[in-house]
């Protein structure tokens, strides 16, 4: 059985398309194993002319995925930035933006807010105002306006995309998938090819999907969703995932403060005078409790 290394370019439930020697493969892992992620390198035996089965997942550069207290759902493997989509309407959920943006610092992805449908004036100054607390974090927000202006949108995020693997996140509605046709060449194309192989039919959107834009650039694009659980990351991972955490963290009386509400903690006396956002803690102390409800933490 010869074999080959590949690009995973969609997972849809344990099947997988990897991309070798200029073609697609329609691949399978052994048993009843479901850990591979689009953007992996694999390893894979080819079992016919265009199918094979994964033997090997090479070493990540990175992991976006999400939990809870039971499972996990792998996103994409080895990107290097990740593309946060809201939109002036249908409102947006601050909380998913919120444990997003921690998910992507927690594994060392530069995370960026899309403001789209800027067009729409009037919810547009309601959306710049709430995104502005990402802003003033130190989060690029980029406004544009997928179908209003695709020139300039175009103009405005293409050349973030260069030499970079990119995932856009977003819930239903925030117009991702017009920014991943402006984004992408030919991506309808792709789409009817990616759907053909996996046999996925009119469920286009149910998977995650890979799309090159040029030799050293790709695009990722994810389902929607509302939800993003991080029952998986620890206290001390969580800590270090809040930017403006990072002055306090080694200054608390107690070396092993938990930031609850122990006595001498920084990062409560930063809440207090205001430089560290309430509610950015108030999600830190949520997530910490998810993370306790997890089997097996410690």
């Amino acid at each position: 059985m010869a074999e080959r290394q590949g690009l995973i370019v969609a997972a849809h439930g344990r099947h997988y398309l990897a991309q070798a020697e200029g073609r697609l493969w329609q691949c399978v892992t052994r048993g009843k194993k479901s850990d591979v992620a689009t953007g992996d390198h694999v390893r894979f035996g080819a079992t016919s002319a265009d199918q094979g089965v994964i033997e090997e997942i090479l070493p990540r550069a990175t992991l976006l995925y999400r939990s809870d207290q039971f499972k996990s759902k792998l996103l994409a493997a080895n990107v290097t930035q990740l593309f946060i989509v809201v939109a002036t309407e249908p409102s947006f959920s601050d909380d998913l933006v919120s444990r997003a943006l921690v998910a992507a610092e927690a594994a060392g992805i530069r995370p960026h807010l899309v403001l789209n449908k800027i067009d729409l004036q009037a919810e547009r100054d309601a959306a710049r105002e709430r995104v502005t607390l990402y802003a003033e974090l130190g989060y690029p927000v980029h406004e544009v306006s997928a179908t209003g202006d695709p020139g300039a949108t175009l103009e405005s995020l293409r050349p973030l995309l260069q030499g970079q693997s990119t995932i856009l996140i977003g819930q239903s509605g925030m117009g991702k998938s017009s920014l991943v046709q402006l984004l992408v060449p030919d991506v309808d194309i792709a789409v009817r090819e990616i759907s053909q192989r996996l046999d996925s039919g009119k469920h286009t959107t149910t998977f995650t999907r890979l799309y090159s834009v040029d030799e050293q650039s790709s695009v990722i694009d994810s389902p929607g969703f509302q939800e993003f659980g991080l029952y998986h990351l620890s206290e001390g991972m969580l800590e270090r995932a809040f930017p403006e955490f990072a002055p306090q963290l080694g200054h608390c009386r107690f070396y092993n403060c938990h930031h609850v509400a122990e006595p001498g903690c920084a990062i409560l006396r930063a809440v207090a005078s205001e430089q560290v956002d309430a509610g950015r803690h108030q999600l830190y102390l949520q997530l910490r409790h998810e993370s306790l409800q997890k089997p097996g933490y410690r």
